[in-house]
């Protein structure tokens, strides 16, 4: 009884250190985003348009770090992470950056503490971005010039399927249809072969009029869906 107390003791102070123990509660944005919820802080809103540029990609010691910005004229209406560190503290910081860009209108943000590499990796490519914007107004045509023949990025509707989430950014060259990517799809290998053909119909086409890929309908549908809303929102 005398030899077990000491074991006793000793095997309590050993798991001392493990209760105290906490992990850390922080989650990885998403490349997306992610990042902060999408649809509110990270990618334009649906139906929305605008100019969006991208900016350099910064190497920092914790990773590569690149922004991408909506602009309606010269306001930035959203900002989204392509590329970020894979750490916590800047899961963390990144959506206060965000919302204090959308605040200043500008990359005079302040650095959020215990991410200060990730804050000036930040507004390195914030400001190549604001940068690109302003070369691109100054070298635009003159205010006369057809609005039809204007450059415009709109993303459609986020649509919920039994697979997940489906929605595309489309780029028109006037009414021309010039390039479709995904903002969200699907995490399954049928879906990732679908969406080259998906986006190749549609180039074609020219429209949401685009058939069902064989293994892919849930994909192939939410897709339809999204396009549609996107063409709907640049005609309106």
């Amino acid at each position: 009884m005398k030899r077990a107390l000491p074991v006793l003791v000793l095997s309590v102070a050993g798991l001392v250190p493990v209760w105290r123990y906490e992990p850390s509660t922080s989650t990885s944005a998403a490349e997306a985003p992610a990042s902060a919820p999408a649809a509110s802080s990270t990618a334009p809103a649906s139906g929305s348009s605008g100019l969006v540029v991208k900016g350099t990609t910064v190497a920092t010691e914790k990773g590569d770090v690149q922004v991408e910005v909506t602009f309606d004229g010269d306001t930035i209406t959203a900002v989204r992470m392509l590329k970020q560190p894979d750490h916590p503290q800047t899961a963390a910081a990144v959506p206060t950056l965000i919302e204090e860009t959308l605040q200043a209108q500008s990359a005079d943000v302040d650095t959020v503490s215990g991410a200060t590499v990730t804050s000036d990796g930040y507004r390195e490519s914030l400001q190549a971005a604001i940068d690109a914007q302003a070369a691109s107004a100054s070298a635009s045509p003159s205010a006369s010039a057809p609005e039809a023949d204007a450059s415009q990025v709109v993303a459609g509707s986020t649509v919920a399927t039994e697979k997940g989430d489906v929605q595309v950014e489309v780029t028109f060259e006037g009414d021309t249809i010039t390039a479709v990517r995904m903002l969200k799809q699907p995490n399954h290998p049928q879906t990732a072969a679908a969406v080259p053909t998906l986006i190749e119909e549609t180039l074609q086409a020219q429209s949401a009029d685009v058939d069902t890929v064989s293994g892919a309908t849930v994909t192939s549908d939410g897709y339809r869906e999204s396009l549609q809303a996107a063409i709907d929102a640049k005609g309106a």
